[in-house]
């Protein structure tokens, strides 16, 4: 790929992985910032402010030029919602409950498209991110990702400067990116520089090459867009001792539809109860709780399901939402 002025410098270069919080390490419904997960596939970008302006352009009426000064002055809007990483492109089916929970501030994505005018045949945003360099042995010259126009209806999808109160920080996409609620965290695309209305998705490495699920018995694909029902449990803690009196199982579960049920088993999946579950603010993950009493001592494994409105529920293997487990031990 060859030099581009008009390209920022890349503070650093290349995959950028940064695992944080485990499933029992969850305990703040509000995960700081910290504790928030980090993945850049082309590195983490050196931008200024100053120079930095975000373009509206393709199938729009009155195309856009922004910079972060405008972005924001225009209403400011707070969202509360899980963030989720997907997981390795490489191995789609395998967990990696990298997840969070944390509020967005920024400006509405579909009142700034309404004052742009985007025309009737228009069906897909393509977001360009400010990052570019290798991934995967392919050149890219920005992160590129789509999502349909039909999304934007709910009006929560955000160009957001603000994590927890705070302007973002380099790694999560300073000084604005796109938050799309409900979808994993590789469409929400950092460093956010032009967004390109058109009639088609998107071609690029990360919407064509990977994150797009193959179907059961078809040729087809569906792109790694929603985020699927999971749950994880936080208490007790794996490898705990535990002794035979009452003990409380509780965690979080989610998905990008409101969770219905969440069912818990101590018998490693033989039987299943259901557990205590509070409703769904904005779109944040939501608390499960349920009562379980050991009659024997020994080891157990412990485990959780999480079922949503649109009747999604987890797999037990094979998925990057499979059921979580926790062994732990009763007895002296």
């Amino acid at each position: 790929m060859g030099a581009d002025a008009t390209k920022p410098k890349m503070k650093i270069e290349g995959l950028v992985r940064e695992h944080k919080l485990a499933p029992h390490q969850m305990t703040e419904r509000l995960t700081p910032e910290p504790d928030l997960f980090v993945l850049a596939h082309l590195g983490i970008p050196e931008i200024d402010i100053a120079a930095w302006q975000l373009v509206v352009d393709g199938l729009v009426d009155n195309p856009l030029t922004l910079d972060f000064d405008s972005l924001t002055k225009r209403p400011r809007k707070v969202v509360e919602t899980i963030h989720q990483c997907a997981g390795s492109p490489m191995n789609p089916t395998v967990p990696t409950r990298q997840i969070a929970n944390v509020e967005w501030a920024g400006a509405s994505l579909r009142d700034l498209l309404e004052e742009a005018g985007i025309d009737e045949g228009a069906s897909h945003v393509w977001a360009y991110g400010s990052d570019h360099g290798n991934f995967a042995g392919d050149d890219q010259d920005h992160y590129l990702k789509d999502l349909p126009v039909s999304r934007l209806a709910e009006g929560d999808v955000l160009i957001a400067y603000e994590l927890n109160g705070e302007p973002l920080s380099k790694k999560h996409g300073f000084p604005a990116r796109l938050v799309i609620p409900g979808y994993f965290g590789t469409n929400c695309v950092k460093w956010l520089s032009r967004l390109h209305i058109a009639d088609r998705r998107a071609s690029s490495t990360f919407t064509t090459r990977f994150y797009n699920d193959p179907q059961p018995d078809s040729d087809e694909t569906t792109p790694v867009w929603e985020i699927l029902p999971e749950s994880v449990i936080v208490a007790p803690a794996p490898e705990s001792r535990l002794d035979t009196s009452e003990t409380e199982i509780w965690g979080w579960a989610w998905s990008a539809h409101e969770v219905a049920t969440v069912e818990v088993s101590t018998n490693d999946g033989q039987s299943w109860q259901h557990a205590i579950l509070e409703p769904r603010r904005q779109r944040a993950w939501q608390k499960f709780a349920c009562s379980w009493t050991p009659q024997d001592s020994g080891g157990y494994r412990l485990m959780s399901r999480a079922t949503d409105t649109q009747g999604r529920r987890q797999p037990l293997d094979g998925a990057r939402n499979a059921v979580h487990a926790v062994a732990v031990e009763v007895g002296d």
